[in-house]
């Protein structure tokens, strides 16, 4: 195969979509808290802005080893269900952390789901 797989692809524009409902969240907040800079002292939008954030940390390195794994022909069905637990993963880590700043069934999930994507990703890019 020469470049990135279809299901590396979808991944990516899962995620994208992902990345720009999280941002979309942020910005309703601080138009309806008028709120330009920062958190301005709301709980929500300071909770919207940590899952926002928490997803620019950690998906683009783990989208770095799937898309690795992939270049060095691991198989599409494996890139296929890291990419698809990835994006399951990240929903559910944003609505746990949305909805509480305590521990949520959803944030472990989607913070084990991360990090087992991201070793599993990196395990198959050394051994493809």
């Amino acid at each position: 195969m020469d470049g990135l797989s279809t299901p590396f692809a979808l991944t990516v524009t899962a995620l994208a979509v992902v990345y720009v409902w999280l941002g979309v969240r942020v910005i309703r907040l601080r138009r309806a808290h008028r709120v330009g800079v920062g958190h301005g002292g709301v709980r929500a939008l300071e909770r919207a802005i940590r899952v926002h954030g928490n997803f620019s940390e950690w998906v683009p390195l783990t989208l770095i080893a799937l898309g690795a794994a992939d270049l060095r022909g691991a198989p599409e069905p494996l890139i296929a269900a890291l990419g698809a637990v990835l994006v399951l993963a990240r929903v559910s880590h944003a609505e746990g952390l949305a909805r509480t700043a305590r521990a949520t069934t959803f944030r472990t999930v989607g913070v084990a789901g991360t990090w087992v994507v991201l070793g599993l990703a990196c395990l198959a890019a050394l051994l493809a």
